[in-house]
C-alpha cells in the first residue's frame, strides 16, 4: 500500500503494486544481512568531480521493467530504465479494474 500511494502522489500510475501490466521494479533485500558502510568520497564525475556515496549490502537483486539490474550489489550491465518526465498513465487493465 505504501508503494502504491507514494507512486500516485507523485502520479507514477504505472508502478506501485505487483500485477500484470504494471511495471515491475522490484528490490530483493536480506533484512538480516542489511548494513551500511561509512560514507566515502569519490572522485568520478567529470572534471574530477566529487560525490559522497554510502555502500549497503544485503540488497540482493534490484529489478527494472523485470530486468535484473544489480545482484548482490554488482551491476549486471542492464539499463532498462529511462528518464520519467510528468504524470504516467495507468496501464489500461488497471484502469479497467478500479
Amino acid at each position: 500500500m505504501q508503494t502504491r500511494d507514494t507512486a500516485r502522489l507523485y502520479g507514477l500510475n504505472d508502478r506501485g503494486v505487483i500485477a500484470s501490466g504494471m511495471k515491475a521494479d522490484l528490490n530483493l533485500i536480506d533484512y538480516e544481512g542489511l548494513s551500511i558502510t561509512a560514507p566515502e568520497m569519490v572522485f568520478d564525475l567529470p572534471a574530477q568531480g566529487r560525490r559522497l556515496i554510502q555502500r549497503a549490502h544485503g540488497y540482493r537483486a534490484t529489478i527494472v521493467s523485470g530486468e535484473v539490474t544489480f545482484r548482490d550489489g554488482v551491476a549486471t550491465g542492464a539499463r532498462p530504465g529511462r528518464l520519467i518526465r510528468g504524470r504516467q498513465n495507468a496501464p489500461s487493465a488497471m484502469m479497467a479494474a478500479e
